[in-house]
C-alpha cells in the first residue's frame, strides 16, 4: 500500500508547545507581578491551561467568538472584572512572552527534508486556522503544507473520523494513502487508524504518553524514524499496537 501523503498534527508534534507555553507564562507571570499570586508558575500554568481547554470548547461549539474566549480565559484566570480593552492589552503582553519562546523540535525540519520529494503535506489540527497559520507562518513551515485544516472551521474535532477525513479529501486522496502523524495516542493515534489512515504517534514523553494503554498506531519516539515507516507502510503485516 502506497502513502502517497502525510498529515500533520501542529503542537507538541512539529511546534514545541510545551515548553514555550510554560516559559512563556513563567515570563509574562514575573513581568506582570503575579508570580506570588499562583505559588509557582507551574501551578498557574496548570490553572490557565484548564481555563483555556474549556474556553476552546465553547468557542469550538459555536458558544462565543474566538476574540471572547480570550478575554474570558483572562478574567477567569485572574479572577478579575476587566474590560474588552483591557482583557485584550494582558492577553496579547502574554503573547508577546509565549511567541518568544516558539521553536521546531529540531526533528522537523530533517523529517519534512527526507520526505520533500516524495510525499505531499497537510496539516489537520484541533485549534483554528487564525492561530496555526500565523504560527507555522512564524516558524517558517506555512509553504510545505497544501492545505492547513483546523477543528474550529471544520465543525469536528479529531478524534472524530470526519475531522481525519476531511484532511484527506483536501488532499484528493482515500485514507489509506495517508499517514498522520500526531503527539496524542488517543485524540491522534487511535483517531487516525479508526479513519482508515497510516497512523503514527510521535511519543514525545508527554504525561498522557506515558500513561496510554494500547494503542493501534506506529509508535515513534523520534521524526527520523518517519521516512523509512511511510515508505514501507507495514500496517497489513506485522501488528502495529504498542503498550
Amino acid at each position: 500500500m502506497t502513502i502517497r501523503a502525510v498529515v500533520w498534527d501542529v503542537d507538541d508534534t512539529l511546534f514545541d508547545y510545551t515548553t514555550a507555553d510554560r516559559a512563556g507564562m513563567g515570563a509574562h507571570l514575573v513581568a506582570e507581578g503575579l508570580l506570588a499570586r499562583y505559588g509557582s508558575a507551574e501551578e498557574a500554568l496548570v490553572r490557565w491551561r484548564e481555563i483555556t481547554d474549556r474556553q476552546w470548547a465553547r468557542y469550538a461549539a459555536g458558544e462565543t467568538t474566538f476574540q471572547d474566549q480570550r478575554r474570558d480565559r483572562v478574567r477567569l484566570f485572574l479572577d478579575e472584572e476587566l474590560s474588552d480593552a483591557e482583557a485584550d492589552a494582558w492577553f496579547q503582553r502574554y503573547v508577546g512572552h509565549y511567541e518568544a519562546a516558539w521553536s521546531l523540535f529540531p526533528d522537523v525540519l530533517p523529517a519534512l527534508e527526507a520526505l520533500a520529494a516524495t510525499h505531499r503535506h497537510a496539516v489537520l489540527s484541533n485549534s483554528s486556522i487564525t492561530v496555526q497559520e500565523h504560527k507555522l507562518r512564524t516558524l517558517g513551515l506555512l509553504d510545505r503544507f497544501e492545505s492547513v485544516l483546523c477543528a474550529a472551521e471544520l465543525g469536528v474535532s479529531k478524534p472524530e473520523a470526519g475531522a481525519f477525513l476531511a484532511s484527506c479529501a483536501a488532499l484528493g486522496l482515500p485514507p489509506h494513502e495517508v499517514a498522520y502523524v500526531g503527539d496524542h495516542p488517543e485524540i491522534d493515534g487511535r483517531g487516525a487508524a479508526e479513519a482508515g489512515l497510516l497512523s503514527v504517534w510521535i511519543d514525545r514523553g508527554a504525561a498522557y504518553a506515558r500513561a496510554a494503554g494500547e494503542v493501534v498506531a506506529h509508535r515513534i519516539a523520534t521524526l527520523a524514524e518517519l521516512p523509512a515507516l511511510v515508505r514501507a507502510d507495514t500496517r497489513f503485516g506485522a501488528p502495529s499496537t504498542f503498550g
